[in-house]
């Protein structure tokens, strides 16, 4: 090695540094892929907590036992979530019938418009239409296979909330934890790294509220305007569908598209439609840069390839966890910049004079 120059040295330094921790992550991946029943639902507990720590803490300054203010969060939230899917499921379900007559209509009518009648292209139409028609039988048969997956789900559900009421009633602990497990020398780095980590998580949670609050209450606003039913069900779903970048506006969307498909006719589908991709179109390039750049100032082009690499590790989950986990990994990258980007080295830890805000 010391026949090589100066440049060539650090390169192979930094090409081993490199390859060193790409196989460790790649370890703590494939790890986290074998034990996902357990991991995943403290990864949704640690964001459900950075979501809801800060009512706990205001129902905490008002006086109330930490356990009941963490039972009463996870109420408020059980409830309103699982009242959003209940309206919008009984409401898609009991229009599912109106919503394949309203799509033979409007497939007929756009066939008459264009002279297609009769043609391959309205056969073509209509048996699309059938098979979305045979989407519920399909639905229904396949529900013994399914089962299994749903009960899993269901349990990593239950787990999570649990560790949610957990993770809230003892946050104000997490800092005399780590240090307990942790080396004196590097108890005070490790927990403003995970500081750092827990405020990316809880400025991603922080922004996207606010992101979909605002979409909820516009698109709420247009489909009242346009009188379709369970707008405010519908409203709720955008809400919580606003946490799953780009998935969950389209789901949300194409939900309240065939409501008012069904209840209203085409015309009003159709300005449906529009009013999503307005505000869409508004969300994207002005709401949540202008208040991402406050929270998390992380690139759009970083989210986009942290969406695609969470969707090839682990699907659904990976999307919901990408933003989030490369949050924290921006915020521990700029902890340890500020720790020993200067010449001194390091600065002293100094103690905290507040309760960890840490699950």
């Amino acid at each position: 090695m010391q026949l090589l120059p100066e440049p060539v040295r650090r390169l192979a330094a930094w090409c081993a540094v490199a390859l060193l921790v790409a196989g460790v992550v790649y370890i703590g991946i494939q790890l986290c892929v074998a034990l996902r029943p357990a991991v995943v639902p403290v990864l949704l507990a640690l964001l459900g907590t950075a979501l809801l720590l800060p009512l706990h803490r205001w129902l905490v300054r008002t006086k109330v036992n930490r356990s009941v203010a963490a039972g009463l969060t996870c109420t408020a939230v059980l409830g309103v979530v699982g009242g959003a899917v209940y309206i919008v499921t009984v409401t898609l379900v009991d229009t599912w019938d109106q919503i394949v007559a309203s799509l033979r209509r409007a497939v007929r009518d756009l066939a008459d418009q264009f002279g297609a009648s009769g043609t391959s292209l309205e056969s073509l139409a209509g048996d699309a239409v059938d098979m979305l028609g045979r989407f519920g039988g399909t639905a229904a048969s396949g529900v013994v296979t399914g089962v299994g997956w749903a009960v899993q789900a269901l349990g990593m559900a239950v787990l999570a909330l649990l560790l949610v009421f957990f993770f809230l009633r003892d946050s104000d602990r997490a800092a005399d934890t780590l240090h307990s497990f942790l080396p004196r020398g590097s108890a005070g780095t490790v927990e403003a790294m995970a500081r750092r980590a827990f405020e990316g998580v809880e400025g991603f949670m922080r922004g996207t509220t606010v992101v979909a609050l605002i979409d909820a209450v516009c698109i709420t606003t247009g489909l009242l305007i346009l009188r379709v039913p369970g707008a405010l069900g519908l409203g709720a779903i955008v809400f919580i569908g606003a946490y799953v970048p780009y998935l969950g506006a389209f789901l949300s969307g194409a939900a309240a598209m065939l409501v008012a498909l069904a209840d209203r006719g085409l015309v009003i589908a159709l300005w449906v439609l529009g009013v999503v991709l307005v505000v869409q179109m508004l969300e994207g390039n002005i709401f949540q840069p202008m208040v991402q750049s406050r929270t998390v100032r992380i690139h759009p082009a970083m989210v986009l390839v942290a969406l695609t690499a969470g969707a090839s590790l682990a699907g659904i989950v990976g999307v919901l966890l990408a933003v989030p986990v490369t949050a924290a990994a921006f915020g521990v990258a700029r902890e340890l910049r500020t720790r020993y980007a200067s010449p001194s080295g390091p600065p002293p830890a100094e103690p905290s004079a507040e309760p960890s805000a840490n699950p």
